[in-house]
């Protein structure tokens, strides 16, 4: 619980800096729009992810893994058909690409330094 707890923490900060640093590809009206949009993602990504990278495993495996970002980008965009267009969208399918490549540079530098502070307690 307390890891989907954080991922949700995670998602919206980095929802709301993204949409602030690129508001012409990325729009949230409010903050709870933000956390929403984020539970959903979390969501998304634990039920539904891992089947779309299973079935696309093959493709994933000839682009040497940057399919995985197509299906990240159509996770979001079916967080922003679910959470609805007027409060969390994108312009286009691209924008989308381009956040969710974003959002997994920033995950990464972020559980890297998590597991790094991790291992020190340890």
């Amino acid at each position: 619980m307390l890891r989907f707890i954080a991922r949700v923490g995670i998602y919206t900060v980095l929802f709301l800096a993204i949409t602030a640093l690129f508001p012409r590809y990325f729009f949230i009206s409010s903050f709870g729009s933000a956390l929403i949009a984020s539970v959903i993602l979390v969501i998304l990504n634990a039920t539904i992810k891992p089947f779309l990278n299973f079935v696309s495993l093959p493709i994933t495996m000839l682009t040497f893994g940057f399919f995985t970002f197509i299906i990240s980008a159509i996770t979001l965009e079916l967080t922003s058909w679910i959470v609805g267009s007027t409060r969390f969208n994108f312009t286009s399918f691209w924008s989308a690409l381009f956040i969710a490549i974003l959002i997994s540079i920033c995950n990464s530098i972020i559980n890297s330094y998590l597991m790094k502070n991790f291992q020190k307690r340890v």
